[in-house]
């Protein structure tokens, strides 16, 4: 059986009954990275978000899932045949999704598609995000205070600017409250990688890190840190069920009231494409509860920045900020501009690592 066929019978098993066989209603796919069953993670989160979707329309609309689509061309024959099968609108939640979302812009004009983490846009396609960089505010933080060894280990996924600004804007952060703070970064180039993040977050305290933070998908990382009586955050989802000790707090994702709406519009006939890019103040971003072990000196600093953020008080990027490479960015008081933050490609002063090319 060749990869394609493979996709395609993993598609076939991924649908659910949401409305057996029904023929009158617009269909809507909703195309994930990952299983949808997880409990924790990225995928999970859109699912409930496409759960509530099914609350609020279930009898006007058949809403299913596609899971464990792979990024990029590979995903490709998966999203024609998504078309192919007549979906009306297509939901593709990945940043790796984006240039095959457009391919099939362009050879199905009728189909709308929304992109989550993406930058292109046409007539048919959407994008949409969440300022999850806001979140790391408080994680830095936090992390700042709470190590005992002065270093942080960061899982990262791509070297992309998402998971870059995420990175630049936790070390600021840490840094704002401990000097002597030091990130050590290992990127596992995945979204969703058990055994890779595992080994990651094993290398990372090993190396010393007594914090870690992490731009993946699975709850490994604090399950290591668990293990190993060192603190972690979770990402996307409140992940403290894996980590009772370790888990100081989370970011968590919530997408359902964005879909609701998009998929209410397309319903009503008003859908057009569009770019959200939500955080804090739009609850399209939450911050998860502060651990026990978290002193509450320390918390009212986290929560005086949260509420900052969400009220526009504070921006995460205000100056002075200069790059890895001594060269100014921002000056005293200039704050970063969304295109600044949706084109970054370099580290901050400060942050010893290589961005991979």
């Amino acid at each position: 059986m060749n990869s394609i066929s493979k996709v395609f019978v993993a598609l076939a098993f991924a649908i659910p009954a949401t409305i057996a066989n029904a023929q009158d209603v617009p269909k809507i796919a909703f195309v994930y990275i990952s299983p949808a069953a997880d409990d924790v993670g990225w995928t999970p989160e859109h699912e409930r978000g496409r759960l509530a979707a099914v609350a609020a329309y279930g009898d006007r609309a058949q809403i299913d899932f596609f899971e464990n689509v792979p990024e990029g061309d590979d995903g490709l024959p998966a999203l024609r045949q998504i078309a192919e099968d007549g979906y009306d609108l297509i939901f593709t939640t990945s940043f790796g999704y984006m240039y095959p979302s457009l391919n099939i812009a362009f050879e199905y004009p009728d189909i709308r598609i929304e992109h989550a983490t993406g930058f292109v846009r046409t007539a048919n396609m959407s994008t949409y995000n969440a300022r999850f960089y806001e979140g790391r505010v408080s994680q830095g933080i936090i992390a700042g205070n709470m190590t005992k060894t002065n270093k942080v280990g960061y899982i990262a996924s791509f070297p992309i600017p998402e998971v870059i600004r995420g990175i630049n804007v936790a070390f600021l952060a840490a840094r704002s409250v401990n000097p002597d703070i030091e990130f050590e970064i290992i990127w596992v180039n995945s979204w969703f990688n058990p055994p890779d993040e595992e080994a990651a977050a094993r290398q990372l305290a090993a190396n010393g890190a007594d914090v870690l933070i992490q731009h993946t998908d699975t709850p490994e990382p604090m399950k290591v840190a668990e293990e190993l009586g060192i603190f972690a955050f979770g990402q996307a989802s409140d992940m403290s069920a894996y980590g009772v000790n370790a888990s100081l707090s989370a970011s968590i994702n919530h997408w359902g009231p964005y879909y609701v709406e998009r998929i209410g519009a397309f319903l009503d006939g008003t859908w057009e494409s569009s770019d959200r890019w939500g955080g804090i103040s739009s609850e399209m971003l939450e911050i998860g509860s502060f651990s026990a072990n978290i002193p509450q000196r320390v918390q009212e600093q986290a929560i005086d920045a949260i509420n900052r953020i969400r009220s526009g008080r504070l921006h995460p990027f205000t100056g002075p900020i200069r790059r890895q490479d001594g060269t100014g960015w921002l000056a005293a008081g200039e704050t970063a501009t969304d295109s600044d933050l949706l084109t970054m490609g370099f580290f901050v002063e400060g942050i010893t690592e290589i961005i991979p090319q």
